[in-house]
């Protein structure tokens, strides 16, 4: 079993790390990136362990959203104009889609950026919960907010390669289920690349 320790976190964070991709997996359906490419959007999501136990709060996403909808996801998005940057950015999507008081958060660090299927370059930014925090959906963004365990989250052979038709032809992706919350696409991608960097 895969132990939380916030000290293994920092650790692992100061590790060197390649950006990923949700094209990671089918490099020929990836589009251009030179230009005349549009360029992606800058966005950032949180990933917030509680400091106790280091179960990881996560969402699943509501139904009718543009972006990925019914997906479970790290609460995140878009760099809005007001945003210093991705982690502020992160900080203030989380506290609008579970209601996670900044205050409470300690930033560790950031990952390499991900990039989306979607057309975003989603930075994830590392931190931990200090104190009690009961996560609570927004309503009509998020479905359900709820937490996964640090064993599962940071154990790479929890991941999976699957996959399923897409566009008229097979795409391969990353999946890491946990009884009724089916983890995949860019979320497990990127939280396989932290359990990668846990792993001893």
């Amino acid at each position: 079993m895969t132990v939380w320790s916030e000290a293994r976190l920092v650790a692992a964070l100061s590790q060197a790390a390649s950006p990923s991709s949700d094209y990671d997996l089918n490099p020929d359906a990836a589009p251009p990136t030179a230009p005349p490419a549009a360029p992606l959007r800058a966005a950032g999501v949180l990933a917030a362990f509680h400091a106790d136990d280091g179960r990881l709060v996560l969402t699943k996403r509501a139904s009718g959203l543009r972006h990925h909808p019914g997906q479970i996801a790290l609460p995140g998005g878009k760099v809005d104009p007001g945003d210093r940057d991705a982690i502020a950015a992160a900080l203030r999507e989380a506290r609008e889609e579970v209601a996670l008081d900044p205050a409470q958060v300690r930033i560790l660090g950031t990952l390499p950026p991900h990039r989306t299927v979607t057309g975003f370059s989603v930075t994830p930014v590392i931190a931990v919960i200090d104190g009690a925090f009961t996560p609570l959906p927004e309503a009509g963004e998020v479905e359900e907010a709820f937490t996964l365990p640090f064993s599962h989250i940071a154990d790479p052979a929890r991941y999976r390669i699957e996959r399923r038709r897409w566009r008229g032809g097979w795409r391969s992706y990353h999946a890491a289920p946990y009884g009724p919350y089916y983890l995949w696409g860019a979320t497990a991608r990127i939280l396989l690349g932290l359990a990668q960097r846990l792993a001893p």
